[in-house]
């Protein structure tokens, strides 16, 4: 197994000022390549602590993969401290000079002084290609490690890693059969209900049951190696089971995505009416490519489960929409999610706790809760099911 590890740096992720978001992708994308991380590091813009940590790691690590740090100004700092771990100097690279100030030029800009900072790199490195960015990465080796350098702009640090690492690693390395990593989500049930209920199953040796709570979902996760493909795919249908009626997706797409795509399918327009939600079940279906005709925000009022369900029903006759789809009411009372189809209106009314979770999470639950009535519909179930801590207390069809 390959001892892949990632060093992220900047005071900015540091100290929490910006979430690490490459690193999280880098992550899941070595993951699935059968390069799983073996540690993460981060630190700020010190030369002394990059130094340091960088002598470390190379004892330690195959692949260190450094992130942030090549940009102009003076607290970026990866390239010096390569140069310093190595006990080298750093050279002007000629070329990529020139096509930084080809970049600049081509924007009709001229390129600052400062920018040929970016231009130099450590005696002995090997420059990598950033294709879409002013930063140049590099590599070099450093006792037993060889290390990348890259941007921390995730546009260019993502293709520099796909295009650029990957195929570095797969020269000088023999890479093991990716994991196999069986996925579904779930809605309504907590983490410690789920465990209870899988904890029983007999798991294939080498084989883990992971979770990913993210407020309103849970992810189940199964995980092991290539070789324990079949019997994975023989026990995946009891964690399917145990989800039960709270399975609201496999895979990686997500909801919206598959949604959409339900609704594509049998020619379905949408048309969305949001109150408490404030627009968020139009952004995320919108960011799917949703087949939408009208979307609107309306500020709360109260209303009874009726007065919704007749609003949205209307509604979807107006816009000759094939679907229509309402969360309204106030939340202090209760609040009404409804779904009008050519066969009729569904509506449910749910009341839960203000107290244990921000507004934030609370609109993210309402929102879920309609996508997942929308979902229930298009695949012919009853649009009323357990949500386990969501209490549903009133529910009506309007034929």
């Amino acid at each position: 197994m390959i001892n892949v590890e990632m060093l992220s740096t900047g005071d900015e992720v540091l100290h929490g000022q910006i979430v690490d978001t490459n690193a999280a992708w880098l992550a899941d994308f070595f993951f699935e390549q059968g390069l799983p991380l073996s540690r993460r590091n981060t630190v700020g813009d010190n030369l002394d602590a990059l130094v340091a940590i960088l002598r470390e790691r190379s004892e330690y690590a195959d692949v260190l993969i450094v992130n942030g740090g090549l940009g102009p100004t003076s607290d970026d700092l990866s390239a010096l401290a390569a140069a310093t771990a190595k006990g080298e100097g750093l050279v002007l690279h000629e070329a990529w000079l020139v096509q930084m100030e080809k970049f600049f030029s081509d924007r009709g800009r001229i390129m600052a002084p400062s920018n040929r900072k970016q231009a130099e790199i450590p005696a002995s490195a090997e420059l990598v290609d950033n294709p879409v960015g002013t930063a140049c990465g590099f590599a070099l080796t450093l006792n037993r490690c060889l290390m990348f350098f890259t941007p921390g702009v995730p546009s260019e640090f993502k293709v520099m890693v796909e295009q650029q690492i990957l195929p570095r690693i797969r020269q000088r390395f023999t890479l093991p059969e990716p994991p196999l990593c069986l996925r579904l989500t779930t809605f309504g049930r907590s983490e410690s209900d789920l465990a209870q209920a899988l904890d029983p199953l007999v798991l294939p040796e080498g084989v883990t049951m992971g979770y990913r709570s993210s407020m309103p979902i849970i992810e189940l996760k199964l995980t092991g190696p290539a070789s324990a493909q079949d019997a994975m795919r023989a026990l995946w249908p009891q964690v399917r089971s145990v989800a039960g009626e709270s399975l609201i997706f496999e895979g990686t797409e997500g909801l919206p995505a598959q949604l959409v795509r339900k609704l594509q399918e049998r020619q379905l327009s949408l048309t969305l009416s949001e109150q408490f939600t404030g627009g968020l079940i139009a952004l995320q279906l919108s960011r799917a490519d949703a087949p939408l005709l009208a979307s609107e925000v309306v500020p709360p009022q109260q209303e009874t489960l009726a007065q919704t369900a007749h609003w949205i029903a209307e509604r979807r006759v107006k816009h000759f929409a094939g679907l229509a789809l309402a969360v309204g009411g106030l939340e202090e009372s209760h609040l009404n999610v409804a779904l009008a189809t050519p066969d009729g209106t569904h509506a449910l009314r749910v009341k839960f706790s203000t107290s244990r979770h921000g507004l934030q999470t609370r609109q993210e639950v309402c929102a879920m809760m309609a996508l997942n009535m929308l979902r229930r519909w298009l695949d012919g179930k009853d649009v009323a099911s357990e949500h386990g801590w969501i209490h549903v207390t009133e529910s009506l069809y309007l034929a």
